[in-house]
């Protein structure tokens, strides 16, 4: 049991980051920075990204996660890169996404199970329609921290005004969006001043360095700890002699904590049971809670399968067929009204209609264009379904678990776009 504690204490301090910033903001620069300053880096990668930047004047660590040739020579990110490094306080996941206009679905990807989010702007350029952009897509993905890294300082030799201009500018504009908690910090990726440690460039900054902010940002009351919520994935039925009557149903919690002895109901059926035993990798536990996989197995025979959902019988999920969300689309062929599609909700598949289209959103300006006919590639809008059989939601603001959906091609398995949630209007 101590063991499995550990494990659980061990998984629960990881931090997941999001990245993004315009086009040479210095995203890749400043995760190589995190990787290297971190010991994160082994000798021969570090060697082979020195000799790929022969005839700088630096050692290029960008090089570190613009590993396609292809990206390095248009000297872009194109893609979500996932890089992981961990301190002895913390591991840390991080999504580097690109910043381009033409891929919002890559930071949707790259943002949607993120803790935190660095949006980073240049010091020269101040903020620009994409680092508005950035923040709107954190907040509407509901990102609980985001952090404004303020970089290539040294390019105007650590202007205290500079960085106070983009600070207030930032956190007028984050005061519009639901931005519950924002930090700005000033930097130089490139030389590392205030990456890993505080520089002595910048006397006026009294705030942490990024890596001391990120290992010390409090995530855990992010967690939604109220709400039960257990999809069932997998029923488990070992028909072996030593468990001859075993019956578990294996799954991901999504929210809340769940205990022996807890009356549980089991959705859709709507019956109601108590919970017999909670067993995890290593046995037996005392209590499950996200994001820890476990098997529970219920006190009565009930007929549970892939799909339905476990819960309190006093706090359960909306149980409905009419889907309201914003949903980023994610497909060359557009998304109408009158399409049918399939939807994936935890582990539960259903098919539905595009009943209505209410408006596109212009991420760039918030504006709310109602009279649009369809959602285009990397098009965020709000959007109607209604689904064959019931789903078990929530609003996405309150558990972004329950409360996201993708949407699926049935032609080609493809996965078409990306939903949260709304109250119904």
């Amino acid at each position: 049991m101590a063991a499995e504690n550990t494990e659980h204490a061990a998984r629960k301090d990881i931090l997941r980051i999001a990245t993004a910033g315009s086009v040479d903001d210095g995203k890749s620069t400043l995760i190589g920075r995190l990787l290297y300053d971190s010991k994160a880096v082994f000798e021969d990668q570090y060697e082979a990204v020195e000799r790929a930047s022969v005839g700088g004047d630096y050692v290029n660590l960008a090089l570190l996660t613009d590993g396609l040739r292809a990206e390095r020579e248009q000297g872009i990110t194109i893609d979500v890169a996932y890089r992981y490094f961990a301190t002895p306080r913390r591991t840390f996941i991080m999504a580097d996404t690109p910043g381009h206009v033409q891929y919002t679905r890559n930071m949707v990807t790259g943002a949607s199970t993120a803790d935190l989010a660095i949006v980073l702007v240049d010091a020269r350029k101040g903020m620009l329609e994409q680092s508005r952009r950035h923040a709107f897509l954190a907040s509407l993905l509901r990102v609980p921290h985001l952090v404004v890294a303020v970089n290539k300082m040294d390019l105007v030799d650590w202007s205290e005004a500079t960085y106070e201009a983009i600070r207030d500018e930032f956190t007028s504009f984050a005061a519009k969006l639901n931005v519950p908690d924002l930090t700005v910090i000033p930097i130089s990726a490139l030389h590392g001043d205030n990456v890993v440690t505080r520089s002595t460039n910048s006397p006026w900054y009294d705030g942490p360095s990024l890596l001391h902010h990120l290992e010390h940002v409090h995530v855990a009351s992010d967690r939604n700890l109220v709400d039960t919520r257990f999809p069932v994935q997998y029923v488990i039925r070992p028909q072996s002699d030593d468990y001859h009557d075993y019956r578990g149903y294996a799954g991901t919690v999504a929210s809340g904590v769940f205990r022996p002895g807890d009356e549980v109901q089991v959705l859709p059926s709507g019956l109601t049971t108590t919970i017999a035993a909670i067993d995890g990798p290593r046995g037996p536990v005392d209590e499950a809670f996200a994001p820890m996989s476990v098997t529970i197995r219920l006190t009565d025979d009930l007929d549970v399968s892939r799909g339905d959902l476990i819960c309190r019988p006093a706090n359960a999920p909306h149980v409905t067929q009419d889907l309201d969300a914003m949903v980023s689309w994610m497909s060359d062929e557009p998304l109408r009204p009158g399409q049918r599609i399939a939807v994936k909700h935890t582990t539960r598949s259903v098919r539905a209609v595009v009943k209505e289209l209410q408006y596109r959103l212009d991420v760039n300006t918030l504006h709310r264009h109602t009279d649009a006919d369809g959602l285009g590639l990397n098009d965020i809008g709000r959007v109607r379904l209604r689904t064959t059989q019931p789903l078990f939601v929530d609003d996405y603001a309150r558990n972004r678990v329950t409360g996201r959906f993708i949407l699926i091609d049935e032609a080609t398995n493809a996965t078409v776009g990306a939903g949260m949630l709304t109250p119904t209007s």
